[in-house]
């Protein structure tokens, strides 16, 4: 890459006979494979600190190395150092700019400089200077500027990463899953990171610069740079938009209309072009696992290592009792009257790092969650936290560890209520944190994390729950003793252990499948017992609590003395298609009451409901070669017993597609496909996402979704 002759910067003296610089060579594919940042940047050097790189300086005469000194002067904000150029084999201060020419490297015209920048330099983008030095005059110039990042492969680097198959992941790779849904279902998205698109590198450089630490002192924020956690914590506030001019505007609930629905997002740098397009302001909407992905991307870009985790029924303790209550109704129904919560799956961003500032042993995974949801020393934000200090219990470390610690490992208290007063108090210690995953190296099967976290409760063997219960006990039911307790206050705490009841869920529904429940209920003791049986379910959006029943049964049954007994129910498909809505996940839960003593107890589980499979084939497979065009054929086969009226089929692609396409049937009846077929191509390297959608207007709410990755290989 060559640049127009430099303008003088200042000028002493006489020119003479001297030369003069004419044009500067970045070398930039050089030092971009050199560095690991081949594809970040169409327009900047972008090169990696504590690592040289190389310029090469083409005069319009000899230099004279005997009379001319060459010293190069680097700018960052209002500060500056300069770098006398050496003519040595070794360098100088590795704490300290230093460059060098090897002897080779000098010819008639022209001279190559290596350059080095300390380890612990910002993160940033810098202006670069040559001044033309002898006794009698100074010439100078604007040579231009350069990217600085951190630096995984380097081992004196806080952010160093020892294999190079963790590098390529956390680092290098523009394409994640997101896992989703429930325990019992687990869903995963494909997600492109967008690191290498255009612009992207620079929509993050802006994320700094636009920062109210940056604002209120550059200076000191370019200091403070040189630190992952510093980084972190300015990088995870900036993600959300609720302190600053950051990216993301969250939203849980209602109409989406003023923006994009978080559940439509694939690619972090849709999200960033139109952020800095619009000038920095909030792009609508995000919900936790779009504020992780776009943090993920951030991170990848600046060279700090970093994943995408979802964290399977996340507490928000917001109290920090490092317990969240959850309310039923002697029939099953859940209640919404509790503080805290419970997510069915939380995503956050674990960075990599060492931490100086609280010693050797926490070094590693770093917690770093940027959807807002509690203030951190004052802000949105939450970490870096160690992912050893959540694990060790230790929650008086920095950041925000008792938080963490709460969001996967708190206990739930659940209590039934009527007439006010608390009538069952069950003790859940397994169900918060119950899975931790993330996208496995070099794979797209899910790495389970969870006895990283979760040490000593953890015992469970790798992969999705099937079947799991929520067991809950019953005292000693052969009196005719039983006990209440007011709402607020808790008591009427069970302890011995008489019966046991579980709730599982038979599969993994579909739409337009009927839902078959299990309830098991054990008698542990000594006689007979009639038992009254409530069955509820209820629809629940993954983060909030549920709505109104759609469902409900109640039955009287008997049990014998140590008996075993398995009830069955059906909820069939008619009973909840006109109220399912989108992404909604159904709470189930029964409470069983022994009549004599009207002592109750409760099971709970909670499932997602399985969308219609959308198809995506792509002509000659899924590896695609850059800018070249590709057909896509997308198609659904309605196999609901039912025609469906309104059909529509979309297809989008963030690098892939320009905007959307669609395809549509005014009635699509039973067994029958809607198809689109769509020209794609890509114009750099890296995974794309296709992503598919079709809707009805039988159940507008209804949507199914289909991700599908698409390889793209240079030309």
């Amino acid at each position: 890459m060559y640049f127009m002759q430099p303008t003088t910067h200042n000028t002493c003296g006489t020119d003479g006979d001297q030369c003069q610089l004419k044009l500067v060579n970045y070398e930039a594919h050089e030092n971009h494979i050199s560095h690991e940042t081949q594809g970040l940047s169409k327009t900047h050097l972008v090169v990696r600190r504590g690592k040289p790189f190389k310029i090469t300086l083409m005069f319009d005469n000899q230099w004279n190395p005997l009379l001319e000194s060459l010293v190069l002067e680097v700018w960052l904000g209002d500060m500056s150092e300069r770098i006398r150029v050496q003519s040595s084999n070794e360098w100088s201060d590795p704490l300290r700019w230093s460059a060098k020419i090897n002897q080779s490297d000098i010819h008639p015209k022209s001279v190559t400089i290596h350059v080095c920048s300390p380890v612990l330099s910002s993160v940033a983008l810098y202006e670069l200077l040559l001044h033309i030095e002898t006794k009698q005059y100074r010439k100078s110039y604007v040579v231009g500027t350069f990217v600085l990042l951190c630096n995984p492969w380097l081992k004196d680097d806080p952010v160093y990463m020892p294999l190079d198959v963790q590098t390529e992941e956390y680092v290098k790779s523009d394409y994640g899953l997101i896992f989703m849904g429930t325990p019992l279902n687990i869903c995963r998205r494909p997600w492109s990171f967008g690191q290498y698109e255009s612009g992207v590198l620079e929509a993050c450089l802006k994320l700094l610069q636009v920062s109210p630490q940056h604002l209120s002192d550059k200076n000191q924020d370019f200091v403070l740079r040189t630190d992952p956690v510093y980084l972190s914590r300015v990088l995870c506030a900036m993600v959300n938009c609720n302190d600053d001019l950051g990216i993301l505007l969250g939203k849980w609930q209602g109409s989406y209309k003023e923006g994009v629905k978080p559940t439509e997002w694939s690619c972090s740098a849709d999200i960033l072009h139109q952020w800095v397009s619009s000038n920095c302001r909030p792009v609508r909407y995000g919900q936790c696992w779009v504020f992780a992905a776009v943090l993920c991307t951030v991170m990848r870009v600046l060279g700090i290592p970093s994943r995408v985790v979802t964290v399977f029924n996340a507490a928000h303790d917001g109290d920090g009792s490092v317990r969240v209550e959850e309310y039923y109704s002697s029939t099953g129904e859940k209640l919404n009257i509790s503080k805290d919560s419970i997510w069915n799956f939380h995503v956050w961003v674990e960075c990599w790092m060492r931490r100086p500032d609280l010693g050797p042993g926490f070094d590693g995974w770093q917690v770093v969650d940027p959807t807002p949801q509690e203030r951190s020393a004052g802000i949105f934000c939450c970490g870096p936290c160690p992912v050893i200090a959540v694990q060790q219990r230790r929650l008086n470390a920095p950041f925000d560890a008792a938080f963490v610690y709460a969001s996967v490992d708190a206990d739930i208290i659940r209590l039934v209520v009527r007439d006010g007063l608390v009538v069952g108090r069950m003790v859940d210690t397994q169900a918060v944190g119950q899975l931790i995953y993330t996208k496995s190296i070099g794979s797209d099967r899910p790495e389970n994390l969870t006895p990283a976290y979760k040490r000593k409760r953890w015992d469970q063997p790798a992969g999705p729950v099937r079947g799991s219960a929520h067991r809950a006990e019953l005292g000693s039911s052969c009196s005719n003793q039983s006990q209440s307790s007011p709402v607020m206050g808790g008591g009427g705490a069970e302890r011995s252990h008489s019966l046991e009841v579980s709730l599982d869920v038979d599969g993994v529904p579909a739409v337009g499948d009927s839902i078959i429940l299990c309830v098991w209920v054990t008698n542990q003791s000594d006689c007979s017992r009639v038992l009254v049986e409530y069955l509820n379910a209820q629809f629940k959006e993954f983060d909030s609590g549920p709505q109104k029943s759609f469902w409900k049964t109640r039955r009287k049954v008997h049990i014998k003395a140590g008996e075993v007994l398995k009830l069955t129910h059906t909820i069939p498909t008619a009973e909840y298609e006109a109220y399912l809505a989108g992404d909604d996940i159904v709470n189930v839960a029964v409470v069983i009451k022994d009549i004599r003593t009207n002592r109750r107890v409760l099971a709970a589980q909670e499932f997602s409901i399985s969308s219609p499979r959308i198809t995506v084939e792509i002509e000659g497979g899924d590896t695609i070669k850059q800018n070249k065009e590709h057909t896509a054929q997308v198609s659904f086969i309605n196999t609901f017993p039912q025609t469906l009226s309104g059909a529509v089929l979309t297809v989008e692609g963030s690098g892939l597609l320009g905007g959307k396409h669609e395809a549509r049937l005014f009635f699509l009846r039973p067994g029958e496909q809607i198809e689109a077929q769509v020209s794609i191509m890509a114009s750099s390297p890296g995974t794309k996402v296709l992503m598919a959608t079709f809707s009805h207007s039988n159940c507008p709410s209804v949507v199914s979704r289909s991700f599908h990755t698409v390889s793209v290989i240079a030309e």
